[in-house]
């Protein structure tokens, strides 16, 4: 759905559609077809509307080759939510087909989304995302089956799930009988079908943004390359590896410029991260965090406070469904430690604990030319994170 008018991103963003909205030097439609490479796509249809030739000219300009096709519904007019939907709907050719909101970037596992709602046997199925302290969306009402029962209107919410964006429709010839050219979406489809039971409702606790207003637009600015690039590397680093070491400050949670992550309330996980060590984590034999921690040393934190953060750290990256086998730290603050990367010691560690790990089938994930270093000290290959 690529055709938003973007009223009120207008005072950062105005010469194009909201799906053309710079991030990074890159429009936000970019990473959404980025995204849709990592799955089982074949063909995507963009529906667009208000300044399409923006959006056309881009695809049309494009240096890179996605591995799908691009089709356009152009509509001469503005016909609403619902009836962009039905004209794109028009040009594609399975049952069951994806919709994704063009100003919303929702880090589902889109091949596992429809697997569910081809078993679910419901009309439509929606994606929903976990919230806390909003009241820009509506709450997503859920009965006990998995079934939506009610779309609240905005208004604060404590906690609840909201409508991520993402939909998958399956297509029936009287899915959109006796509605006009021009019609709501949400109000002419899904409040009647929630009505009747018809829509599953699938929960994913994953990274998301709306880019609809200034402040989370200029977060997705810093966001949404990281998230990218986390997703990539899933995608990319297992082949011929079965031991993968990872790097934690900058790799698995942000930095703190200048400072030391020295409780749980500053660690902050990297967008996408705990997705993508949940898209590797079965891909590997062994998953190690080895990690200097020189805050334990200067006395900035104690060794207790270093395992609460860990102890919490694993038990969300398992929750989202991706494990990391063991953590080795050094605490040093002497650089000629043997522990203390880039010094290979805890390398070392790792191949006396686990004795069928070999240098030629082991990759290190860094953010540092330390991390590097330490991967050419160990005899392995290291892969350094890049945002942009």
């Amino acid at each position: 759905m690529a055709g938003g008018l973007g009223t009120r991103l207008r005072k950062v963003v105005s010469e194009v559609p909201k799906c053309m909205a710079p991030i990074h030097g890159k429009p936000f439609l970019g990473y959404l077809l980025d995204y849709l490479c990592l799955f089982n796509v074949e063909r995507a249809v963009l529906s667009v509307g208000y300044k399409k030739e923006s959006v056309k000219d881009w695809i049309r300009n494009l240096k890179r080759i996605y591995p799908f096709d691009i089709d356009f519904a152009e509509e001469s007019e503005p016909l609403g939510t619902g009836g962009g939907i039905r004209m794109a709907l028009s040009k594609t050719k399975d049952k069951d087909v994806i919709v994704i909101n063009g100003d919303t970037f929702f880090n589902v596992d889109l091949d596992d989304f429809i697997d569910k709602h081809k078993k679910s046997g419901s009309k439509i199925s929606i994606a929903l995302k976990p919230m806390t302290d909003f009241d820009r969306y509506g709450n997503v009402l859920l009965s006990v089956k998995g079934e939506v029962t009610e779309f609240k209107e905005k208004a604060h919410c404590d906690a609840g799930l909201i409508n991520g964006g993402i939909y998958a429709i399956h297509k029936s010839d009287r899915l959109f009988e006796n509605l006009p050219r021009t019609f709501s979406f949400e109000k002419e489809i899904l409040q009647p079908l929630a009505a009747q039971s018809q829509i599953s409702g699938f929960v994913s606790n994953v990274y998301f943004i709306d880019i609809g207003i200034p402040e989370d637009y200029a977060r997705a600015q810093r966001e949404l390359p990281e998230a990218r690039n986390n997703m990539q590397l899933a995608d990319t680093i297992a082949a011929g590896y079965d031991t993968l070491l990872l790097d934690r400050d900058g790799v698995i949670n942000r930095l703190r410029p200048d400072d030391y992550v020295k409780s749980w309330s500053e660690f902050e996980f990297m967008p996408a991260a705990k997705e993508a060590l949940a898209r590797v984590s079965h891909r590997y034999r062994h998953i190690f965090l080895v990690t200097n921690q020189r805050g334990v040393g200067k006395g900035l934190m104690s060794i207790g406070d270093l395992n609460d953060i860990h102890e919490r750290m694993l038990a969300e990256i398992r929750a989202a469904g991706g494990r990391i086998d063991r953590i080795y730290c050094c605490t040093a603050l002497s650089e000629d430690d043997p522990d203390r990367k880039p010094n290979p010691g805890m390398f070392l560690k790792i191949r006396k604990d686990y004795p069928d790990i070999t240098p030629e089938k082991t990759i290190m994930l860094g953010d540092s030319e330390s991390d590097m270093k330490f991967a050419r000290n160990c005899g392995i290959k290291g892969i350094k994170i890049r945002i942009a």
